[in-house]
């Protein structure tokens, strides 16, 4: 009994004076605004310019508010990334459940990436330009979610009586379509440089992913894969007006 009281105790001076205990769904409130800031502060500064300072500043709070739920500005920026790795394989694993035939999963696929990216406004850039960094936390994460995606996407073909491609494909398809999305990123994201990245992704992944009959498939829809040059026409050799298949400069 006398242990118990001693417990009691304990608990109550750990409580602020004055202060009732705060409920659990204060507490996550307080949590989401200090991600919802951290996120802020990633997208201005990348992973090596956040800090608690700059949080707390974008936050509203006070500092004592913010290490009573982290032990640093780590911490909330693995809160970020986590729901952006989830929101990438949760988006695609929704756009191949909903895909008609292997076409249309490459066409979903690619819209679900595109959306996720675009999803992230002015985040896009750090993310993208983080992604080899071995210091920062992003590298990390890229990691374990192009693993994520190469299980779906094996699971993909495997339920509808494919063979699935081999996973050095499979690699080399998400790669290029982080290449494809750092273009984006590091370009003002217009609908011509995003209409570039779905061609580019498609013609990309139907060549990976693809059969023969796939391709006859795709001829058939209107501007996706490039036809051969007219012979009477001259070619250009890049000269001529930028379109939507041109990719977008970088900075």
């Amino acid at each position: 009994m006398a242990g118990i009281d001693v417990k009691r105790a304990g608990a109550a001076a750990g409580r602020r004076r004055g202060r009732p205990p705060q409920s659990e769904k204060d507490a996550a409130a307080a949590r989401a605004r200090i991600v919802d800031a951290t996120a802020d502060v990633f997208a201005e500064h990348g992973s090596h310019g956040l800090s608690v300072a700059l949080i707390i500043e974008r936050a509203g709070i006070a500092r004592p508010t913010f290490y009573r739920y982290f032990a640093n500005a780590e911490e909330p920026l693995q809160s970020v990334l986590d729901a952006s790795d989830m929101a990438l394989v949760n988006g695609l694993q929704q756009a191949l459940d909903a895909a008609d035939d292997e076409i249309d999963m490459v066409l979903r696929g690619i819209d679900a990436y595109l959306a996720w990216a675009l999803g992230h406004g002015p985040a896009l850039r750090p993310l993208f330009a983080e992604l080899h960094d071995p210091s920062s936390s992003v590298s990390g994460h890229r990691e374990r979610t192009l693993l994520m995606l190469r299980e779906r996407l094996i699971a993909r073909f495997a339920r509808i009586g494919r063979t699935p491609p081999p996973s050095i494909d499979i690699d080399v398809l998400l790669h290029a379509f982080e290449y494809v999305g750092f273009r984006v990123a590091m370009a003002d994201s217009d609908d011509a440089s995003v209409d570039w990245a779905r061609t580019t992704m498609a013609r990309i992944a139907l060549v990976l992913l693809g059969t023969s009959a796939d391709l006859d498939v795709a001829r058939g829809i209107p501007g996706l894969l490039r036809e051969p040059p007219d012979a009477d026409q001259p070619v250009l050799d890049g000269a001529g007006d930028a379109g939507p298949t041109d990719p977008p400069p970088l900075p």
